[in-house]
């Protein structure tokens, strides 16, 4: 169990109205930190005014890239109780992208205990308006002055939070998808099952090219073949085609998301038919011509939901479900959020009440 130590802000930033919230521009008065040192270990577990922070300028991770992310949400429940979803999963995850990244591993029960201890202190900043919530964002960073490729001596794990509201400016209407066929995002024996940074900041051009053509978001493809749709930039994606859900099969190459793991497990609770084998992005525009494809939506911790109304591969755009909420979506999105705000009975075991 950590011991730590609480030196809280004295002076309090004026809170954002809640029914203007966008995502991640705004931050609570505190943050975790916890410095990591070579020979010692995890050590001086501490919560801080929300500050700058001062890094030598040969820090490893300006130089290397070595560092790692998660995130998760705090909830408020119509009787005032402030609840995490399955931070245990984060918490796993982090662990599994440390071991691929060479970053000293943080105990499960000390993420959940840094976390929890962190939204207890700004508890007055989860908000309550329909939608809203306060994203967490645990982070690891390399500090250890040095050039040269190595693992890191020393480290920093972080935790800041930010009251947000929906991720995208559609909110639960449906999104454009753009797939991109010409660069790829992950690799087999690469970094793409694990949330790190450099993802995203490779992924970025083609985020570019899909806003220039008025779409919010890029489908990937395989690195191989570019042949088998994997996931959303931001998103794991799934597939309804004659009944049948299809999503990309976590094999290394796309990122295990807690949200897609949760919907896996309520659709088979449901008794639908969940496929996890590689769907090629053309068998899904032939669903569409063959009047086959039902519904596609993306899931994520940050948009909960997302139904996908379009899809542009190549010259052929696909208009799904003529543009609206699926029915299957709708009850996933119902389902997931009502047992993440307190809603309705968590019959799962996910939520973690913070006291």
């Amino acid at each position: 169990m950590l011991d730590i130590k609480f030196n809280l802000a004295t002076e309090k930033k004026s809170k954002p109205d809640p029914n203007n919230l966008s995502f991640g521009k705004y931050y609570t008065d505190n943050m975790f930190v916890m410095d990591y040192t070579e020979g010692i270990g995890w050590h001086d577990a501490r919560i801080v005014p929300y500050e700058p922070i001062s890094l030598d300028p040969a820090a490893m991770v300006f130089h290397y890239a070595q560092e790692s992310f998660e995130g998760l949400k705090a909830y408020r429940t119509p009787n005032g109780e402030i609840q995490l979803f399955r931070p245990d999963r984060n918490a796993a995850r982090m662990q599994s992208t440390h071991q691929r990244m060479c970053i000293p591993q943080i105990p499960v029960e000390d993420f959940i205990q840094a976390c929890k201890a962190l939204v207890s202190v700004e508890k007055d900043w989860v908000p309550s308006v329909e939608g809203t919530s306060l994203y967490i964002r645990p982070f690891v960073i390399a500090t250890e002055p040095h050039l040269g490729v190595k693992p890191s001596d020393t480290y920093l794990f972080m935790i800041i939070a930010s009251p947000v509201g929906a991720y995208y400016e559609e909110g639960i209407n449906p999104v454009k998808i753009y797939v991109e066929d010409e660069y790829v995002r992950a690799t087999p024996g690469g970094t793409g099952f694990i949330k790190c940074g450099g993802n995203y900041a490779a992924s970025l051009i083609s985020q570019v090219k899909a806003h220039d053509l008025g779409y919010s978001q890029v489908l990937w493809l395989d690195g191989i073949e570019k042949k088998y749709v994997e996931e959303v930039g931001s998103m794991n994606c799934f597939f309804k085609i004659g009944g049948v859900i299809y999503t990309a099969p976590t094999c290394g190459t796309v990122l295990p998301g807690v949200t897609r793991m949760s919907c896996i497990e309520l659709l088979n609770k449901w008794g639908y038919t969940v496929s996890e084998e590689r769907l090629p992005i053309t068998d899904i525009i032939a669903a569409s011509k063959e009047g086959k494809l039902e519904e596609i939506f993306g899931t994520g911790t940050a948009a909960v939901i997302s139904p996908v109304g379009e899809l542009r591969y190549e010259d052929e755009v696909v208009v799904v479900n003529n543009g609206k909420i699926g029915e299957l979506t709708q009850k996933l999105y119902d389902t997931l959020t009502g047992i993440q705000w307190g809603k309705i009975p968590d019959e799962m075991g996910w939520t973690v009440k913070v006291d």
